[in-house]
């Protein structure tokens, strides 16, 4: 059986691009007489960003706590408030400024808005059964891939699983890229969510579940990220705009990916870590798996003056080592992806635990 795969509609990027936000805007003021709602990382209220946005009287400015990674109850939390504002009316666009956390708690609650029951409801695959309202993504990060996949990624912590809203309806409608909102970044949250592009892409193509379509992107996106994390400065202006592209492509290309995000799931779960370092910790204890990307991994955070400091998971409980291991062995598609169906008879609770602990 073969899938019908669906891109975003739309994309514009280049330095200065936000300018033309007012002006897609527009269109569909035109189009849907609803007011726009604005989701905004927490980061940026009372900067300057917030007052270059095209908000006007009637809409809605939503800021997002980013402090931890997306989960079910705040998703639901969210659309409470939405749906508390728009009052049944149908909102001429809903439009995310921020990284992933931003981009998919925007993905997730426009799926809740015209979709019964909650957050939870939805942690799946082709679960979503009526379109959301029109989405534009303006990431101020760049690595996610959030802008363009079609997945919603949020945590579930009553079900120790992390898991996201796999949809065409989750996916973004217009994707705006502007590299000068990413020249702020701090140089280690840079690399962090940056360098998930180049970890789901490498997941993916040296996985047994692949196409053409996917390989192609994928390598490409891991070129850039090459070009960008090999150099001698990561946010140089040329770079950021390469890492903007790979972002982009990498989204796309968002596959099956392999033993680097269910390690990092468990971290994410248990430990409460933001995704892109996680990914960082768990490639870390990876090298017997995939030699050539850890080498690669570890010369680009020496390069860039990346480090990672160690000890995180000492000290911890039996239960939290088991719950570690739970929140990253459930996921069976990428383990089975990379390692093939007996992954589990590799990835015992004795080999997963002795990795957490070399972190």
């Amino acid at each position: 059986m073969f899938r019908n795969a669906k891109n975003v509609g739309y994309y514009m990027i280049g330095q200065g691009s936000l300018s033309q936000l007012g002006d897609l805007l527009a269109a569909r003021r035109k189009a849907v007489a609803g007011p726009a709602v604005f989701f905004l990382d927490k980061f940026f209220q009372g900067k300057d960003l917030a007052d270059k946005l095209p908000v006007e009287s009637r809409d809605m400015l939503l800021y997002v706590d980013t402090t931890n990674e997306p989960t079910t109850d705040s998703v639901d939390g969210y659309t409470d408030q939405v749906k508390a504002f728009l009052k049944g009316v149908e909102p001429c666009a809903l439009v995310a400024l921020g990284g992933g956390c931003v981009l998919d708690t925007c993905k997730c609650v426009g799926n809740l808005l015209d979709n019964p029951g909650k957050a939870e409801d939805y942690q799946g695959w082709e679960l979503v059964k009526n379109p959301a309202p029109y989405k534009i993504a303006v990431p101020t990060l760049s690595g996610t891939g959030s802008e363009t996949s079609r997945t919603g990624i949020i945590c579930n912590e009553e079900k120790n699983i992390k898991l996201g809203m796999n949809s065409d309806f989750t996916m973004f409608d217009q994707v705006l890229m502007d590299p000068d909102l990413t020249a702020s970044v701090p140089r280690n949250q840079y690399f962090y969510t940056g360098i998930d592009t180049y970890m789901h892409c490498f997941e993916s193509i040296t996985g047994s579940y692949r196409n053409v379509v996917v390989d192609s992107l994928a390598a490409k996106a891991i070129d850039l990220c090459k070009q960008v994390f090999l150099s001698q400065d990561m946010m140089s202006e040329e770079n950021r705009e390469k890492m903007m592209i790979a972002s982009y492509l990498g989204g796309m290309a968002a596959g099956f990916v392999g033993v680097v995000h269910p390690i990092s799931a468990g971290l994410s779960m248990v430990l409460h870590m933001r995704h892109g370092i996680a990914n960082c910790y768990a490639l870390t204890v990876l090298e017997d798996i995939y030699p050539e990307h850890y080498k690669e991994f570890m010369t680009m955070m020496e390069r860039q003056g990346i480090d990672l400091p160690k000890g995180i998971c000492q000290g911890l409980t039996d239960a939290q080592y088991d719950a570690l291991y739970g929140a990253s062995i459930v996921h069976e598609k990428p383990l089975s992806n990379r390692l093939g169906p007996d992954f589990k008879n590799i990835l015992t609770k004795e080999n997963v635990i002795g990795r957490f602990k070399r972190m």
